[in-house]
């Protein structure tokens, strides 16, 4: 006993001498020797510096180490690291957390790097600290930890032990992001390098586990994945940033070469008994969706080549040695079919997993039968059917149809699944379907299972490519055969060469894939002989073209023949030539005739109207400040472009006529808009007629407020084309001043409006911090510039000559000619529509007045059409003065109540989606479309007000409108979370709905957080 203390004492001096002030370098040296030479850790050149060596004193790696490592961080490294490194003697202060590769092997190098991650990390991080932690993961990553951890002979211990480990591991690089504060941080300690290394190092300990037989291995070994789960190592999307760290991405080349291998039987069987014994069904579901996401897809998905079939064969038997075996009983069956049936993949995810249930060597009829139900269950259920995007329409159906074909004909399994009641009903359900792509998935459907059932059924019209056509037949014909009757294709083989002909390819797909630059093969009769100098050869290198055959037609004529016909005055007798107009009256009359039309000119409207349609815009745009001959002819052209119709099948009618009425708006803004307006209202117009009257508006609009416009059919025209040569710009200023578009069109610029609008409140905190706001102005803000006063009496005399008149913008327009009369313009017109349908409501059905008809301006369509206008015309009116005022408010109040109430008589009063009063929008429901611009308008009016002045005018003088559009949006946003359905939903007008609605509660929160106080009197 005595001698224990003793021996204790011995290396509590040592500490103490340590933690003390050292003399001397070489009092140093034997102390910090003495306990790695008692562990067995001292290196060879240091072991001259070892005098105070005793052989009695005894030294717990776990207890004795952490205090000498945490003593050379905080005292001895920041005095006498200079020195030891001036002598050479650094490693040695190095061998307490990080033992060299000589003593690597040894099981006290393990403990020692096991203390000193714990140790390391349990102190401010320095720069110091992280130069050993990059080392620690190179020479002790997990596997050899893992070695370290599992030498410990208790279990429990051992377990506690190996829990510290991984949150000592995983934390590592957190905690040096945070405290070097992103800036300098190693390549290989940044969060995608650190956990990719992590995942390579975690496949190689499963591989040398599967050569060992240890009991416990697999506990652990799914411990470290679940961690791995959740610092998202295991990706579900297939396109990967390089920041984002992937498992199955770094370690999948290494486990398919390790397959490949003869004797696998054991790492297979490692990997199966990790996946089943997960801890978490959240975690199975993520590592296989990770699985599923890096799987080789093919370049065509329902190709039906050898090579391709082989290559889904591979990666099905990869999955079935990695998930292994698929038994219905076990408990990866629950979080297999989670992730193959909720989630929406490709034909080729399809193709591998049924592949896979059918490769299974113990339960593979039960397992895909069992399969076949779940599918057979998700295919028929009306909220897919209705609510699916047509991607997930052709992936479940491509799962059912080649599950079933897996089975042999009139077997029980393709029996059952024909005659079943929840099948026959879907049916139906899918052939009244609104889009034809989802109604031929039903269809294809239908006549397979039947014809496996041993029935016959046969819709018909499966001719041509459009409409799923060309899916259709693609499948049709990848069901004639099994991947699974194909031997898996070699590793090595993955990155050959061109794909093989399919099995029973037709010949039109094989021109398809036939390449264009390959030259036609001829046949041997008709093959052309090689010229050789002996022969009769003519150097003229010009291409001879085949004999015409015999016949007693003549022979076509040319084009300039033709061309001469045309132009010939004695075969054009009595035909009038249609000029070209170089007046807006001239091109008014070509459209719109005010002298009516004669009998001998019925043949020339289609020519009249394709030239008004040719030069209109030009002409248009040319006279845009040349007098007010735009102004006095411009409503008669309104009326003409808006009435007309493509009568005479003209190429490219609706562009040009959009592009003409684009121009008159923006050309002539002050009375186009009031005549585009007045039209619009009046019910003699198409819904064809009324969208170009809107697009008008809002693209006009927004040309006027040098906003751009997202489609390069409806640019504005080059100057060079409008401008007389006066007024033409050099063309430096030319390329200066051109619009920039892309995309198209006006659902597309309301999307980017609200899409930028949701997106500022991200940056609202940005202007609260001093730093930010002072950087963001020293970096925007440019220094004034000095000018030279210019002096003398002619000064301002003569305005007029030196400062032309500027020209007219959307701010000086949008209130008193667009958006204001525009709103005033329609409550006039509901209120008028109203009273008709009062005066009628007494009369039978077939004579009641109905404004939302089709066509009409309350019909959805149309409203939606026009709530999407009003919102790109708000948002582009931003900077007038009366928006605050007059244009926000006014607006504002027109979405709720077209979102909010029933505004028109429906067509069925007693109708109802759902028989309760459950809908968003009223109680006879709202359409989705409506809801969903109504929403985006107040999401633009609301995003405006707290860009011009945080939203003072709108929550202080508005207050009631503005709590009233919050418990609106509130309303929708709850109703949507459970559930409900809107009529028209469903796919992306779901989600564009979800999203405005979600963003104008923001928008009002944040209004109301910043203006409670003054809105609501609290005493």
């Amino acid at each position: 006993m005595a001698q224990n203390v003793q021996r204790q004492a011995i290396l509590q001096d040592v500490l103490s001498q340590l933690q003390s002030n050292i003399a001397g370098f070489q009092t140093l040296l034997p102390l910090l020797s003495l306990p790695l030479a008692r562990v067995g850790l001292l290196p060879p050149p240091f072991r001259k510096f070892n005098s105070l060596s005793n052989e009695d004193v005894t030294v717990d790696i776990t207890k004795t180490f952490p205090q000498i490592q945490r003593i050379l961080l905080e005292s001895i490294l920041p005095t006498w690291e200079t020195t030891l490194e001036e002598e050479g003697c650094s490693a040695l202060t190095l061998q307490y957390f990080c033992p060299d590769a000589f003593s690597n092997a040894s099981s006290s190098a393990g403990n020692v790097a096991l203390c000193a991650y714990s140790t390391i990390l349990s102190l401010p991080i320095r720069q110091r600290c992280a130069d050993i932690l990059l080392r620690l993961t190179k020479e002790y990553p997990i596997d050899r930890l893992f070695k370290a951890v599992y030498s410990i002979h208790d279990p429990a211990k051992r377990s506690v032990c190996w829990d510290d480990c991984l949150r000592d591991v995983f934390s590592v690089p957190s905690k040096i992001a945070n405290t070097l504060q992103g800036r300098g941080v190693p390549v290989d300690l940044g969060l995608p390098n650190y956990y990719n290394n992590l995942s390579v190092r975690t496949e190689h300990l499963i591989y040398a586990l599967s050569k060992q037989s240890v009991p416990d291995d697999v506990s652990f070994v799914a411990r470290l994945l679940s961690k791995l789960v959740n610092v998202g190592a295991f990706p579900g999307s297939p396109h990967l940033s390089p920041s984002q760290p992937s498992f199955c991405r770094s370690t999948l080349p290494s486990i398919r070469r390790r397959l490949e291998e003869n004797d696998t039987k054991s790492y297979q069987k490692l990997w199966n008994s990790i996946m089943s014994s997960l801890p978490s069904m959240l975690t199975q579901q993520a590592i296989l969706v990770s699985l599923f996401s890096s799987m080789i897809s093919l370049e065509l998905p329902l190709s039906v080549s050898t090579r391709d079939r082989a290559m889904i064969r591979r990666e099905a038997v990869l999955l079935r040695d990695l998930v292994g075996d698929l038994n219905p009983h076990d408990d990866p069956w629950h979080s297999l079919l989670a992730v193959c049936l909720a989630r929406s993949w490709s034909e080729n995810h399809a193709r591998v997993f049924v592949c896979w249930f059918a490769s299974c060597k113990q339960f593979s009829a039960q397992a895909l039968g069992a399969f076949l139900s779940h599918i057979v269950e998700v295919w028929s259920a009306s909220e897919h059917i209705k609510h699916s995007l047509l991607s997930r329409h052709q992936y479940i159906s491509t799962l059912l149809l080649l599950a079933v074909t897996h089975f042999a004909p009139s077997s029980q399994q393709a029996t059952s699944v024909a005659l079943s009641p929840a099948f026959i009903s879907a049916i139906g359900t899918y052939i009244s379907h609104l889009d034809s792509s989802v109604r031929r998935c039903g269809m294809l459907v239908a006549e397979v299972v039947a014809s496996r059932a041993g029935k016959t059924l046969d819709f018909g019209d499966w001719e041509g490519d459009e409409d799923g056509k060309a899916w259709a037949k693609n499948l049709r014909q990848l069901c004639s055969q099994r991947d699974v009757d194909f031997d898996p294709l070699p590793e090595d083989d993955t990155a050959g060469g061109d794909h093989e002909e399919p099995v029973d390819e037709v010949a039109a797909e094989e021109i398809a894939r036939t390449d264009v630059r390959q030259e036609p093969v001829l046949a041997p009769a008709t093959q052309a002989r090689p010229v050789t100098p002996g022969d009769d050869y003519d150097s003229d290198d010009s291409l001879t073209g085949y004999a015409p055959p015999s016949s007693s037609r003549s022979a076509s004529p040319t084009p300039s023949e033709l061309w001469n016909i045309e132009k010939d005055p004695t075969l054009r007798v009595g035909v009038r030539r249609i000029f070209r107009p170089v007046y807006l009256a001239q091109l008014g009359e070509l459209v719109r005739s005010s002298s009516g039309l004669r009998s001998s000119e019925e043949n020339q409207e289609a020519d009249k109207i394709e030239m008004a349609l040719n030069v209109g815009e030009e002409l248009i745009r040319r006279k845009r400040d040349y007098g007010a001959e735009l102004a006095e002819n411009v409503a008669n052209l309104v009326y003409g472009f808006g009435s007309l119709n493509n009568n005479f099948d003209l190429d490219d009618f609706d562009n040009k006529r959009q592009r003409i009425m684009v121009a008159l708006v923006a050309c002539c803004p002050r009375v186009t808009a009031r005549c585009v307006i007045e039209e619009f209202f009046k019910n003699q117009y198409s819904t064809e007629q009324r969208f170009v009257m809107l697009d008008a508006l809002a693209l006009g609009a927004r040309e006027l407020a040098s906003l751009p416009v997202y489609s390069s059919d409806l640019q504005p025209l080059p100057i060079t084309r409008t401008a007389f040569p006066s007024k033409t710009l050099p063309p430096a200023l030319h390329h200066k001043y051109l619009a920039k578009g892309s995309q198209s069109h006006l659902q597309l610029l309301l999307d980017g409006i609200t899409q930028a609008a949701i997106d500022k409140g991200q940056e609202a905190t940005a202007d609260i911090v001093p730093e930010i706001v002072r950087e963001r102005q020293l970096r925007i803000r440019k220094p004034g510039k000095i000018t030279e006063a210019v002096s003398g009496p002619s000064q301002g005399l003569l305005p007029s000559q030196h400062c032309p008149p500027s020209a007219t913008t959307f701010t000086d327009v949008a209130a008193e000619f667009f958006i204001m009369p525009f709103i005033n313009r329609f409550w006039v017109f509901l209120r008028e529509e109203q009273t008709r349908e009062e005066r009628t409501a007494q009369r039978d059905v077939l004579y009641q007045y109905r404004g939302a008809g089709t066509g009409l301006v309350l019909n959805p369509v149309v409203l939606a059409q026009f709530v999407s206008t009003m919102a790109i015309l708000v948002h582009a009116s931003q900077n007038a003065p009366q928006w605050l005022a007059l244009i926000a408010p006014d607006a504002l109040e027109l979405a709720v109540t077209i979102g909010s109430r029933q505004i028109t008589k429906p067509m069925n009063e007693n109708s109802n989606f759902d028989g309760k009063d459950n809908s968003p929008g009223s109680k006879k429901g709202k359409e989705a479309s409506v809801l969903t611009s109504a929403l985006d308008l107040s999401l633009i009016i609301l995003d405006g007000c707290l860009e011009l002045d945080g939203g003072r005018s709108l929550s202080l003088e508005h207050t009631a409108l503005l709590i009233g559009v919050g418990e609106w949006a509130s309303q929708v946003f709850g109703l949507l979370e459970k559930g409900v359905l809107v009529e028209g939903g469903g796919g992306i007008h779901e989600v564009r709905l979800r999203r405005a609605a979600a963003g104008v509660i923001l928008k009002v929160d944040e209004l109301t957080s910043k203006w409670r106080r003054s809105m609501v009197d609290v005493k």
